[in-house]
């Protein structure tokens, strides 16, 4: 499958759970991903900014344009509500990250194509396999 990367090799990122709270995952992912030179957009209930960037709220299901990987940090039973919306942002591939494993949300992205991966994001990027 083609890798969508932009012109400077960056991939877009969401990052789904995303907060202002550095004791979180998901804060120091969409650190981490920005380090790595990757676009990131944070998406969550908190308002505030992370990583260079305002958290976009979940809730206003936002368009989010030329999606690589969205990485997961709600859990399961969360994630239902976003399944639509979520995968209709087109990622090439989904990141869940221990805790948010969810398998009829991972049997509906393979479905549609979209590749997913039960992995800890910065795991990943510290490993370059992101």
């Amino acid at each position: 499958m083609e890798t969508k990367v932009a012109s400077n090799g960056e991939k877009k990122t969401v990052v789904v759970g995303a907060t202002t709270n550095p004791g979180r995952y998901a804060y120091l992912a969409a650190n981490m991903l920005k380090q790595y030179n990757h676009s990131v957009v944070p998406l969550g209930i908190k308002s505030g900014e992370v990583a260079g960037a305002n958290i976009l709220d979940i809730r206003q299901k936002p368009s989010i344009e030329g999606v690589d990987t969205i990485t997961l940090y709600i859990g399961p039973q969360r994630q239902p509500e976003y399944y639509d919306y979520l995968l209709g942002l087109k990622p090439r591939r989904i990141i869940f990250n221990p805790g948010t494993e969810n398998e009829e949300f991972e049997k509906k992205a393979e479905a549609q194509g979209v590749e997913v991966e039960e992995a800890c994001t910065l795991v990943l990027l510290r490993s370059r396999q992101f």
